[in-house]
């Protein structure tokens, strides 16, 4: 199975907004490189990700998100690939959806050493904080890891990427910072800075 509003071989990449592959080519394409259980990517969602969904609203950009899974072999355990099948679930409900849920695991992250969010009945109490996610549907496809072939493949997609490590935001081939030279999130009026300064 691939979830909705995804694009890219294999659906290997979420998209917010319009996309531009569709019908209607839409704004510049805004690539988001992050790991679910990766504590730089929850600095950036909790800093930036609002401001980030705020430029694909107003039509300044489409944002692609690209999720790795490479903490689960570096730490151990499934909550990367576990989460993103969730997440994936979330994804094919609606886009608002995904990102609602997606800004809830951010929220709600484990330390990296904690491999809570391997445990299905975490990802399935925190939907319960996104309106009209969880449903039957919902529960199936996490409980039963629907989209697991899904996210092997988008794992495997971000292997083969060439980036580096994340977080990794890319806008018209030129990188974004998002971090800090202290590991912390810039703020979100330099971050829009950089985007506008590109345009």
């Amino acid at each position: 199975m691939i979830p909705a509003n995804t694009t890219g071989e294999g659906g290997t990449t979420v998209v917010y907004g319009a996309d531009p592959e569709g019908p209607s080519p839409g704004a510049p394409v805004l690539d988001v490189y992050a790991d679910l259980r990766c504590p730089y990517c929850k600095r950036m969602e909790n800093a930036l990700g609002a401001t980030m969904r705020q430029l694909a609203d107003d039509g300044d950009v489409v944002l692609h998100y690209h999720f790795a899974t490479f903490l689960d072999e570096t730490l151990g355990g499934h909550g990367s690939h576990r989460a993103l099948n969730a997440l994936g679930a979330a994804a094919n409900r609606g886009q608002r959806h995904f990102m609602a849920y997606l800004r809830t695991l951010y929220l709600n992250q484990p330390h990296e050493h904690n491999d809570a969010f391997a445990e299905e009945r975490m990802l399935l109490g925190l939907a319960n904080d996104v309106e009209g996610l969880r449903d039957a549907t919902f529960e199936t496809q996490v409980l039963e890891s629907a989209f697991h072939e899904w996210v092997e493949r988008v794992g495997r997609a971000y292997d083969e990427s060439g980036v580096a490590a994340t977080p990794t935001v890319i806008f018209r081939d030129r990188p974004v910072a998002v971090l800090d030279r202290k590991g912390q999130a810039v703020r979100p009026e330099e971050f829009t800075a950089q985007i506008h300064a590109t345009t």
